[in-house]
């Protein structure tokens, strides 16, 4: 897939929530094309769709009606197999929470994506120990997430999402739990990956973390509210246009 290409295609996304006897409309007739290279910080208010929108692209939930593509392929009669193994080989995913799991080492847990695909890729451990270099952690591979600071934690996330090779990397507020000095480290890793032709998608509600993206999508009540371009991001001259 060359760059520019697109890789989520979302057309007229409804999601409705039912609570009790009210209708809640998390997404109101929402379209976009996310494309390849592409760094976009997704932001807007509590309740505005942010984590319903990331939900949707990253196949973890459904929409009530509209249609969905993940490089060209459609979602909509897809099962939950065929999901999960979709997720497995798309989608990267970066939480504020880390969502390590505690019983597995560094290794493994950059490893998880890989368990749930048919045909796993047979180089995946060499993968994960070169990823586990990049971020820094080639030396702790044994070690489990509670011997790990939060940075470090969050670098193991990094890992994890980028070893299947997605078409498109999450991050759900990926900087919320950490320290000023060790957020930076974390955004600086992501401006690489971006300049590297990476796909990021990152939602967060401070505007000094969404300045770093290229480009801001703002929502509102489950629709764009605004669409801007970042000086920050833009300046720091990296991946596809």
């Amino acid at each position: 897939m060359s760059a520019g290409e697109p890789v989520a295609d979302l057309r007229d996304i409804t999601r409705v929530y039912r609570m009790g006897g009210h209708e809640v409309r998390a997404l109101d007739g929402f379209s976009f094309t996310f494309k390849k290279g592409e760094y976009w910080s997704i932001m807007g208010s509590s309740g505005s769709g942010k984590s319903t929108l990331l939900n949707l692209l990253g196949c973890i939930d459904r929409a009530t009606s509209g249609s969905y593509r993940v490089r060209g392929q459609g979602i909509e009669d897809l099962d939950d197999d065929q999901l999960s193994e979709l997720r497995s080989r798309e989608i990267g995913f970066v939480f504020q929470s880390y969502n390590l799991i505690p019983q597995l080492d560094v290794l493994e847990n950059i490893l998880v994506p890989l368990f749930y695909q048919d045909d796993p890729p047979a180089d995946g451990e060499e993968r994960a120990r070169m990823l586990a270099d990049r971020v820094g952690l080639g030396s702790r591979l044994t070690h489990k997430p509670m011997e790990l600071s939060g940075g470090q934690q969050q670098r193991v996330a990094i890992a994890r999402a980028l070893v299947n090779d997605p078409a498109i990397v999450l991050a759900d507020e990926a900087t919320g739990n950490l320290d000023s000095k060790t957020a930076l480290e974390i955004l600086a890793l992501f401006d690489e990956l971006h300049a590297e032709g990476k796909t990021i998608l990152l939602v967060t509600h401070e505007p000094k973390v969404g300045d770093r993206a290229e480009r801001t999508l703002r929502l509102r009540d489950g629709r764009i509210d605004e669409v801007s371009e970042n000086r920050i991001g833009l300046a720091s001259g990296g991946g596809a246009p």
